[in-house]
């Protein structure tokens, strides 16, 4: 599975520098001098990172081939990916990647089966799609258990959110 790390945004002067929207928690590594990026759609990569640099809190990139405005205008939106077996699993046994937790079973506390996670979105609180249409919020209260072995996840939800 991909794992989106960033997006390339608009150019940056008119050497073909790229800003970066910035998906990941490890930027330093995922965009260091000489790392290879894959990418989506796969006809615009590989990339080869020439040389990064932080920029009012930008992440500024500069591509090898990629020498003008023009043609660092021509990889905008480009999404920069990474295998989700490259993931290192965390330390915390609280905290998952999206890729984790997509495609596991929803269950209530009384084991009622309420659908299939679809999609994880981070929009100021995390919330787990369940299904096409039910959102819920990753939180503690709301999902005591995370069984990512079993490939389920128990949610205790509120009257009326399901």
């Amino acid at each position: 599975m991909q794992l989106v790390v960033g997006r390339i945004g608009r150019p940056h002067g008119v050497r073909g520098e790229v800003t970066v929207e910035v998906r990941t928690d490890d930027p330093e590594l995922r965009f260091a001098p000489g790392s290879s990026l894959t990418t989506e759609p796969a006809s615009a990569g590989p990339l080869m990172v020439e040389s990064v640099r932080w920029h009012k809190d930008v992440l500024l990139l500069r591509l090898e081939g990629v020498a003008s405005r023009d043609s660092a205008e021509e990889l905008r939106g480009t999404m920069l990916v990474i295998d989700s077996a490259d993931v290192a699993p965390s330390d915390d046994p609280d905290e998952f990647h999206d890729h984790q937790l997509i495609g596991l079973t929803v269950v209530t506390v009384s084991g009622e089966t309420v659908g299939e996670v679809t999609d994880v979105l981070h929009h100021g609180q995390d919330l787990l799609v369940v299904g096409e249409d039910v959102y819920i919020p990753f939180v503690k209260a709301l999902v005591p258990e995370v069984d990512l072995a079993g490939g389920r996840l128990v949610v205790d939800p509120p009257e009326g959110l399901l």
